[in-house]
C-alpha cells in the first residue's frame, strides 16, 4: 500500500520511523511519502518537505511565517493529489494537519491521525472537525480515549510509543566511555535540554546557561537538536565551560545527575529515563499572554498532566529566573525532592501502559485498511 505520512517536528519523526518500520513488517509493499526527517527518510519515505522548514510555534510566530505555512499547505495538497496514497497518516501537528486532513477527506483520501493532538488543553472544538475528517484515532495517553468518548468518538488507546524508544534491548555506554567518547571531564553531569527550534533555544539556554557557575563541582552539557548547526549552540555559549553533544540526548540523560528540560516531550522522555528535572518555558510574551486565555489545563509538562499534580517542578514565562533555576536545580540533586520525583516516575511508568505502541498502530492500521 501507499502510504503519506506528515509529522512536523523532531519527536514526530521519531514516532513515524518507528511507525513505518512495524507498518513494514506487516506491509512488504509498503511506500511512504513523508513531511518529516531524517529518520523517516533512514525507513525508506522519501521526504516532500523536512521538518526543519515547517517549524513555527506561537500565535506571533505563525502569524509572522503565515505566507510559508500557506504556501506549504498548498504545495501539500498538490503533492498529496499527485501521490495518491491508499491512505495519509498524520502525526500530531494540529495546525497544519487539521486542515489537510479536511482536503484529504474531501478528496477520497482515508485518513488516521497518530498521536492525537492535545485538544484536552485547548480548542476542544476541534474534535467535530476531527470526528468529521479522521477515520481513525490513536492516541497514546491514557486520559484520551475517555475525553474523546465525551464527544461521541471512539478512538483507540495504543500505549506510549516513547516507552518502546526508551526501553530498548540495546545496552547504552557504560559511563566511563562515554566520557572518553564525547572528552567530557569525569565529574557529576547536568543535563541541558533548551528545545529543538531556534527561536527557543537562544532565549532558553541564555537563562540556563546563567546559573553554570553556581554549580562548580558539575559539568553541564547541552543535548544538541539534530537540526541545529554547533556554530549556532557556538555563538550562545561563549565563555561558559559548557559541552554539547549532538545525537546522544538518551545516554546524555543515563549518565546525568539531573536536566533542565525546556516543555515538550522531553520532559517525558526525561521522566521515562529516571532523571530528576526541571521544566523550563518562556516564549514570546503576546504568543504566552494569547495561549493562557485558551488553554485549559493546571500544567504545561507531560509528566504533570498525565499524574494529573505537580510531579516536577515547571518554572514558566516570569518564573523561568535564574534564581529559581538555582533553587529548584538544588532540590533535585539530593534529599527528599529527589526521592520524591523518582518515587512518582515509577506510578507514571505504570499509568502510561505497556510497550509496543507502534506495532499496536501498526496492526490496527492494517486491519482498518483491509477492512476498508
Amino acid at each position: 500500500m501507499k502510504y503519506y505520512i506528515i509529522a512536523g517536528e523532531a519527536s514526530g519523526d521519531l514516532h513515524a520511523s518507528n511507525l513505518m518500520k512495524e507498518l513494514k513488517k506487516l506491509d512488504v509493499e509498503a511506500t511512504f511519502r513523508c513531511w518529516g526527517g531524517d529518520l523517516m527518510a533512514r525507513e525508506g519515505g522519501v521526504l516532500a518537505k523536512h521538518y526543519r522548514d515547517l517549524a513555527f510555534m506561537g500565535f506571533f510566530e505563525v502569524l509572522v511565517h503565515l505566507g510559508t505555512i500557506l504556501n506549504n499547505i498548498r504545495f501539500c495538497k498538490k503533492d498529496l493529489l499527485e501521490y495518491h496514497p491508499d491512505v495519509l497518516i498524520m502525526v500530531d501537528y494540529p495546525g497544519f494537519n487539521l486542515r489537510i486532513a479536511r482536503f484529504a477527506h474531501d478528496s477520497g483520501i482515508q485518513v488516521f491521525y497518530y498521536i492525537s493532538p492535545q485538544l484536552w488543553a485547548w480548542r476542544s472544538s476541534r474534535v467535530k472537525a476531527i470526528k468529521k475528517n479522521v477515520d481513525r484515532m490513536f492516541v497514546i495517553l491514557p486520559f484520551e480515549k475517555e475525553f474523546y468518548k465525551r464527544y461521541g468518538y471512539d478512538v483507540d488507546f495504543i500505549g506510549h510509543p516513547l516507552l518502546d524508544v526508551i526501553n530498548r534491548d540495546e545496552p547504552l555506554p557504560d559511563r566511563s566511555s562515554f566520557l572518553e567518547r564525547n572528552h567530557l571531564p569525569d565529574r557529576p553531569l547536568i543535563a541541558l535540554l533548551p528545545g529543538s527550534r531556534k527561536q527557543e533555544i537562544k532565549p532558553m539556554l541564555e537563562t540556563m546557561l546563567k546559573v553554570v557557575p553556581a554549580f562548580g563541582d558539575y559539568h553541564f552539557v547541552i543535548a544538541g537538536a539534530p537540526s541545529i548547526t554547533p556554530e549556532f549552540y557556538s555563538i550562545i555559549l561563549r565563555e561558559y565551560p559548557v559541552s554539547i553533544i549532538t545525537g546522544q540526548t538518551y545516554e546524555l540523560l543515563h549518565h546525568s545527575s539531573a536536566a533542565l528540560v525546556t516543555s515538550g516531550t522531553a520532559t517525558l522522555e526525561t521522566a521515562l529515563i529516571g532523571i530528576p528535572q526541571v521544566v523550563c518555558y518562556k516564549g514570546n510574551p503576546i504568543s504566552y499572554i494569547l495561549a493562557r486565555r485558551v488553554v485549559r489545563v493546571n500544567y504545561i509538562s507531560l509528566v504533570n498532566l498525565v499524574m494529573d499534580r505537580e510531579v516536577i517542578k515547571e518554572l514558566i514565562q516570569d518564573q523561568f529566573t535564574v534564581k529559581n533555576l538555582e533553587t529548584e536545580l538544588t532540590r533535585i540533586l539530593s534529599g527528599t525532592r529527589r526521592q520524591e520525583i523518582m518515587k512518582s516516575y515509577a506510578l507514571l511508568r505504570e499509568k502510561l501502559g505497556v510497550r509496543g505502541a507502534s506495532a499496536n498502530a501498526a496492526r490496527l492500521m492494517i486491519q482498518y485498511l483491509n477492512k476498508k
